[in-house]
C-alpha cells in the first residue's frame, strides 16, 4: 500500500508544469548587450560615508571596451590631478603630491580607492559577464516595483574577482538593480544597490550605485554618474602613460 502511494505522488509531480525561467546564458547576453559600450565617458561624484565622516570626490572617465580606461581627479582640492591609467591588465596612478608614477599589482588591486568601498579590482572590471560567469536563473522577485530575474553567476575561472555573485536584474531593461558578491567559501564581501534607471543613447543605465563593503565599518559609498556619454569619439592618445604628466 506505501509502495503504491509513493508511486502516486512521484507520478502526480512528474506532471507538475516546472518554472518558466529564461536561460541565465540569454539574460547575461542581454545585460552586456544593454551595459557594454565601445566607448564611454563620464563625469562621476563618489560620495564616501565612513565611521569617522564622510567626503565626497569628482572624476571624469574615458574608457574604450574593457581594456583601457583613463580618470582624472577634479577636486577635492587634495585629490585634484591625481590621475589613473588602466591599460589591459596593468594599472598606474599618478600623484601631484609626488609627481610620482607608480604601478598597481598583485595584492595592492584589492586595496580601497581613497578610502571608499570600491577596490581598484573593482575599478578595473569591466569585462563582459558572459566571458566571466556561467549563470542560472533561480527565482522571480519584484525590486522597487520592477519585476526581476535573480541570477546566481559562478565565476569560470580561479583568477575572477569574485568566485560568485547574485544578481537581480530588471525583466523588462535588462539592468541589474541589486548584486551581491561573494568569496569562494560563501561569505559576503560586497553589496550593490543600484538606482535612478534612465535612457542613455538607447540603452537603460543605472545612474546611481550603493556600495558597501561588507568588511568594512561605514554606510557605504554613492557613485552617481552626473553625465555619460557612449559609443562617441575618445582624445588621441589618452590610453598612454604620457597622458599621466
Amino acid at each position: 500500500m506505501i509502495q503504491k502511494f509513493v508511486i502516486l505522488m512521484l507520478a502526480t509531480t512528474s506532471l507538475l508544469p516546472a518554472q518558466n525561467f529564461p536561460a541565465g546564458k540569454s539574460i547575461l547576453e542581454k545585460v552586456d548587450q544593454n551595459m557594454s559600450a565601445r566607448t564611454r565617458i563620464s563625469v562621476s561624484r563618489m560620495e564616501i560615508t565612513m565611521a569617522r565622516g564622510s567626503r565626497t570626490i569628482e572624476a571624469k572617465s574615458w574608457s574604450e571596451g574593457d581594456k583601457n580606461a583613463f580618470t582624472e581627479y577634479l577636486a577635492p582640492a587634495r585629490e585634484k590631478g591625481t590621475k589613473m591609467l588602466k591599460t589591459d591588465r596593468q594599472l598606474w596612478i599618478y600623484s601631484p603630491a609626488t609627481d610620482r608614477v607608480i604601478q598597481i599589482s598583485g595584492h595592492m588591486l584589492r586595496q580601497s580607492v581613497m578610502g571608499s568601498d570600491l577596490s581598484y579590482e573593482d575599478m578595473m572590471n569591466d569585462t563582459p559577464l558572459l566571458e566571466q560567469y556561467s549563470a542560472i536563473v533561480d527565482a522571480a522577485e519584484t525590486i522597487g516595483g520592477r519585476s526581476c530575474w535573480v541570477v546566481t553567476l559562478t565565476a569560470l575561472a580561479p583568477d575572477v574577482s569574485y568566485h560568485q555573485q547574485k544578481m537581480w536584474i530588471d525583466q523588462e531593461r535588462n539592468v541589474p538593480l541589486k548584486i551581491e558578491m561573494y568569496a569562494r567559501g560563501g561569505k559576503l564581501l560586497k553589496k550593490i544597490e543600484l538606482s535612478d534607471v534612465k535612457r542613455v543613447q538607447g540603452r537603460w543605465f543605472p545612474m546611481s550605485m550603493l556600495y558597501k563593503d561588507m568588511l568594512k565599518k561605514g554606510e557605504g559609498t554613492r557613485m552617481t554618474f552626473l553625465d555619460l556619454q557612449l559609443d562617441t569619439a575618445l582624445p588621441a592618445g589618452i590610453f598612454t602613460k604620457a597622458s599621466l604628466k
